[in-house]
Formats: structure tokens, sequence, C-alpha cells
């Protein structure tokens, strides 16, 4: 991580929280904020929102617990309801595309590689909320997607299914 910040490289960190393969809930969670001033975009789903604070809430006051100065974007992912988002300079929430779930796996991967690539294609958007918004649905079309079908990897759509979930919408 230190090479690739010191490369100007933006790191993203999405905790995925398994409890089963940590010794503790508290050395999950000291291990998993401990590099979190390292991270430029982070990704918690509600259930790692939960756990990190001690808190059942997904309000501002409640995420902007995970908030650090270093951060360009925090996400909080709420399954079928889409995902609230928190930048420098302004936050909110984009809603989700509502499908006939199949299977959940690989939703959240789907939706942040899905994200992370249009953040790449134009980095601006970490400083423009119109165009991050846009990539936002963009992810969570891709998540949603990911839902309709079994497994993690055969569920990933493409661009044109994606473009046209977000078209019927």
């Amino acid at each position: 991580m230190e090479i690739a910040k010191e490369a100007g490289a933006l790191l993203s960190y999405d905790p995925n929280l398994r409890e089963a393969l940590w010794p503790s809930r508290e050395e999950a969670r000291t291990k998993i904020l401990s590099i979190w001033d390292q991270a430029d975009i982070v990704k918690v789903s509600e259930v790692e929102l939960e756990f990190l604070t001690g808190i059942d809430s997904v309000e501002d006051d409640v995420v902007m617990k995970l908030w650090r100065p270093t951060m360009k974007l925090l996400l909080v992912t709420l399954g079928d309801q889409g995902c609230k988002y928190y930048a420098r300079d302004f936050r909110g929430a984009v809603p989700s595309f509502k499908v006939q779930q199949v299977d959940t796996t690989g939703a959240g991967d789907a939706f942040v590689g899905a994200l992370l690539r249009k953040i790449v294609q134009d980095p601006s958007s970490l400083q423009d909320q119109k165009k991050l918004e846009e990539a936002i649905k963009f992810a969570n079309a891709c998540g949603a997607i990911t839902t309709t079908k079994k497994g993690a990897i055969p569920s990933l759509p493409t661009e044109t299914e994606v473009l046209q979930l977000i078209a019927k919408a």
C-alpha cells in the first residue's frame, strides 16, 4: 500500500468482513480499521457499518464515524436499496434497480469493480457529484444484475447488459 500510494495510485478498500476467519470480533475490528487512514475509497456494507461502529443505523452521523480526512469517497451499500456515498464536498444516495434476485454472491464485488472502473476512466467524478452519481448508478446496475444469476463470476454482466438495465429504469 505504501509503494502504491507513493506512486500516486488510488487505494480502494472493501473489508469484506467474514467474522469466522478472525480469532475474535475485536481483533477483526482493530485490524480492519488499522489501514483505514491509508485508503482513498472505502466501501462497507450496512452489516459492516454496524460491526465497525457498534451502532445499528445507516444514518449520516453513524456513517461519519468512519470518515477520515484522507478519504476521497466513503460508500455504504444497502443491498437492494442502493448505496449512500460521502465525498469531501458532497454526499447523497443512489437507488438500486429492481430485479428478480437469485443469488447475492458477488454483488458487492461487481459493484466495487464497476465503480472503480468508472472512476479510473474519469477521476474527476470524485469531485463532481453528477458524474459520481452516474458512476454509482452504473455500479448499482452491475451489482443488481449479478444477483439475477448463480455464482460470483458467471453472473458478472456485460457492459451492454448494464446499459440496457439503466435504459429501462
